[in-house]
């Protein structure tokens, strides 16, 4: 009996070394970003261009070369308003999106001016399987990325809406795009931009570190979508969560990073997992 005792007590002091451990590894403050492109590959991605089921990879359009991920038009023709979406795999509600882009080369044939230098990251994104094979894109939040001209100043991380609504100053904002305060980035520089989610409240875009829009309230409502199923477009509806993608729409772009930060998780102090930045709690995932 005395021999079992002490293993009993041997067995729950590892126990106890091994949370401690885990404690004393975990450091609350220390951002963990999740690197949603790997470098190599998009397994965790899927692709919807308009006219093409999900997962048709029409003209290889987004593709992986030399550790970037690429959206590319050198196996079109001319674009005929074939605009594409990339869809990571599973949706988030309180989070930072990051990416790291720049434009390259020239706009394809028969792509409409306002697309010059013209990408976004789309937030609160409908499931990409409720998308319809002739829907242009998907109800969203756009972060949208613009690409300077040669001369005159033109804003990125501006906001667009496609099938959507926001709220800005407590005032609705049906307009489908709204101009950020950022500067003009010509040429193929790489410019950082974030967007930090707060579920129904808060959404505030990010260039280089200075914030540069923000709002709140984002909901289904408005245009700017073709060919939607109505069951989806529930408009009034306030969005908590969603798919996050990326956009091709006629001009070749570059991402060398797509990270993220989620700021829901274990909000318990005692957790091996627990993190000081979460702002939504989500205890089951808390491990001893």
């Amino acid at each position: 009996m005395k021999t079992a005792a002490r293993l009993g007590l041997v067995a729950l002091g590892w126990m106890l070394a091994g949370s401690c451990a885990a404690l004393a590894l975990n450091d609350p403050n220390k951002q963990e970003w999740i690197q949603l492109f790997n470098g190599n590959d998009l397994k965790d991605w899927a692709v919807k261009i308009n006219g093409y089921d999900l997962n048709d990879k029409f003209g290889d359009t987004f593709r992986v070369e030399d550790g970037v991920l690429k959206g590319v038009y050198d196996k079109y023709d001319k674009f005929n308003s074939r605009f594409g979406h990339m869809f990571y795999r599973r949706p988030f509600s309180h989070y930072i999106i990051a990416v790291e882009y720049r434009f390259t080369g020239n706009q394809v044939p028969d792509a409409p001016d306002w697309a010059f230098r013209n990408s976004g990251i789309m937030v609160h994104c409908q499931a990409p399987e409720t998308m319809r094979k002739d829907q242009n894109f998907p109800i969203s939040i756009e972060v949208q990325l613009l690409g300077g001209p040669d001369s005159g100043e033109r804003s990125t991380a501006n906001l667009c809406t496609p099938g959507t609504n926001v709220v800005m100053n407590g005032k609705l904002v049906t307009q489908h795009c709204v101009n950020s305060t950022s500067k003009t980035f010509r040429g193929d520089q790489w410019v950082r931009a974030e967007a930090m989610v707060l579920g129904d409240s808060v959404i505030r875009h990010i260039v280089n570190g200075e914030t540069v829009l923000t709002y709140e309230m984002p909901q289904i409502g408005g245009d700017a979508v073709d060919n939607f199923d109505p069951a989806v477009k529930r408009d009034g509806q306030l969005l908590t969560e969603g798919y996050i993608s990326l956009q091709s729409e006629s001009h070749p772009i570059e991402f060398r990073k797509v990270e993220l930060l989620n700021l829901a998780g274990c909000m318990e102090p005692k957790a091996s997992n627990y993190k000081a930045y979460y702002v939504k709690a989500n205890n089951a995932e808390c491990r001893k």
